[in-house]
């Protein structure tokens, strides 16, 4: 979820105990150069504030060999959301979105073509995908054969029949100046959402509940997972950064060309696409995963506490299992938030997006948002509840304040929330991303985590995510599954935190 340092008003609600309570949106701070002063090549290694001193010299990027992509792994089962059923085909399955895009920040133009390999889940005569309408479409075709199609604001209706459960492939060249979407909400901190182009003409994109389609046609809701392919042509020495696995890093006279490939299926608001003068780096994990940190030349301030992401998967492995994925990397831009896009966490530049706690809410989302995603926006907080927790102990556990406090803090807002914003799993659309998703759930899970103790807690909270493995879920499977495991009746218990109108009193009854 896009983090964003919370309001005065919620402040004030919390008090001085619920610090670091995390709300969805961009900050309306201004980022300056903090973060960009001239590098001292030395970091911290460790998480927690350490302030021993390692040499963290920059480093080339390892590239890997590209693999072909196994479309049955991107099978899924679209559903028309029903908090934003505006945005999204539930008549398409897509497999693979196989990008070639050219930014020019001198003319703030993307040139684009979009390969889209789908499955059709129903006989149609037309089906449609998201794509901005700032946007000019050129030519398309359908398994080689062109077709018309109408622009009906931000859906692109490709004027052909399809018929159930046959694979296509449809191809969009496109071109313009992209422009973020309106966000669904009316906090003044976060209005928009998608390709956010700077000043200086570098680019980031955070896209949640929506907004992929800002910069390429997409089937733009979080029940249909694919895979992806994407190259990114850019001016020397900027580099483009997205999912997955590098697996191409060229430069010559026309630019520095990078090609990405992701080969685990993603939700699209979990894809990133970054472009800029970035630095590489790289340390490992206990386990020897390498993770790989794409941050701005020069940027000294904050590296230790960017670089501390290997040390919180240690700590987040040994209680939700092995990391899920086969890469990972932190790519830091001009955003005043973070997002936990899939395998390429994309983080804002300041102190509070680039702090240990925040780092370590992102990575715990590839398990709880990535690896098993919601397969609709009311039960984002699917994601949002787990991770609180998980950052509470993390917090804990690192002196960053006590679990004690923080679930105190949560406790005393939580009816204010539940007033303000709508109980977690019934919220007004108009208010996506409020502290209710985070915090309540949080509290939910910590009142089991405390009934069940912390061995059988975790033991289920892991076999949730592998008997869910790269799958879009529902509420009610996950309430299935926890009373299968612990043998509790917990649907009344699960009610009461995520549709109740106030908040419950402590224990699991």
């Amino acid at each position: 979820m896009r983090l964003a340092r919370r309001s005065g008003a919620l402040r004030t609600r919390l008090g001085a105990a619920a610090v670091l309570v995390l709300l969805v949106g961009c900050s309306t701070e201004q980022g300056g150069d903090e973060g960009l002063e001239t590098p001292d090549a030395t970091t911290s290694g460790a998480t927690g504030g350490s302030t021993e001193e390692v040499v963290a010299p920059t480093s080339p990027a390892p590239v890997t060999e590209p693999v072909e992509q196994d479309l049955d792994l991107a099978l899924s089962t679209p559903v028309e959301d029903s908090v934003y059923p505006d945005v999204g085909d539930p008549r398409v399955d897509a497999l693979l979105y196989d990008l070639d895009l050219t930014w020019d920040p001198a003319e703030r133009e993307l040139t684009g073509q979009a390969v889209i390999d789908f499955r059709a889940t129903r006989r149609a005569p037309r089906f449609q995908l998201d794509l901005g309408r700032a946007l000019d479409v050129g030519a398309v075709s359908l398994d080689g054969e062109r077709v018309d199609v109408v622009r009906r604001g931000k859906d692109l209706v490709v004027q052909a029949p399809i018929v159930a459960d046959q694979r296509y492939r449809l191809s969009v060249d496109y071109a313009g100046t992209p422009r973020p979407t309106p966000a669904p909400t009316t906090r003044g901190d976060f209005s928009t959402t998608g390709f956010t182009i700077t000043e200086a003409g570098e680019v980031w994109t955070m896209q949640e509940p929506y907004g992929a389609f800002t910069w390429y046609p997409v089937n733009d809701q979080p029940s249909d997972k694919a895979l992806y392919d994407v190259t990114v042509h850019a001016p020397a020495p900027w580099t483009g950064v997205s999912n997955g696995h590098l697996t191409e890093l060229t430069t010559d006279e026309d630019g520095t060309t990078t090609s990405w490939q992701l080969t685990e299926p993603a939700s699209s608001y979990l894809v990133t696409l970054a472009i800029g003068d970035y630095a590489h780096s790289s340390n490992t994990t206990t386990a020897g995963l390498r993770v790989d940190y794409w941050t701005p030349r020069g940027m000294a301030q904050h590296l230790d506490q960017v670089q501390g992401a290997a040390a919180a998967v240690d700590w987040i492995e040994a209680r939700l299992g092995p990391y899920p994925f086969d890469s990972l990397g932190l790519v830091v831009t001009d955003s005043m938030s973070a997002m936990e896009t899939q395998t390429m966490v994309t983080l804002g530049n300041n102190d509070y997006v680039l702090s240990p706690a925040v780092i370590a809410h992102e990575l715990v989302h590839q398990w709880y948002g990535d690896q098993v995603s919601p397969s609709d926006w009311r039960d984002v907080w699917l994601n949002e509840g787990m991770t609180m927790l998980m950052q509470w102990l993390y917090q804990d556990e690192h002196d960053i304040q006590t679990l004690r406090a923080s679930v105190a803090g949560a406790r005393a807002a939580d009816q204010g929330l539940r007033d303000e914003y709508g109980p977690p799993g019934d919220y007004d659309p108009r208010q996506f991303g409020g502290s209710n998703i985070y915090t309540t759930p949080g509290l939910m899970w910590n009142e089991l985590r405390v009934e069940l103790g912390d061995d059988e807690f975790f033991r289920v909270a892991r076999s949730w995510l592998t008997e869910n493995d790269n799958a879009s879920v529902s509420r009610e499977q996950l309430y299935d599954h926890w009373e299968e495991e612990t043998g509790l009746e917990l649907s009344a218990f699960f009610d009461a935190w995520i549709t109740g109108p106030t908040t419950p009193e402590p224990g699991v009854a």
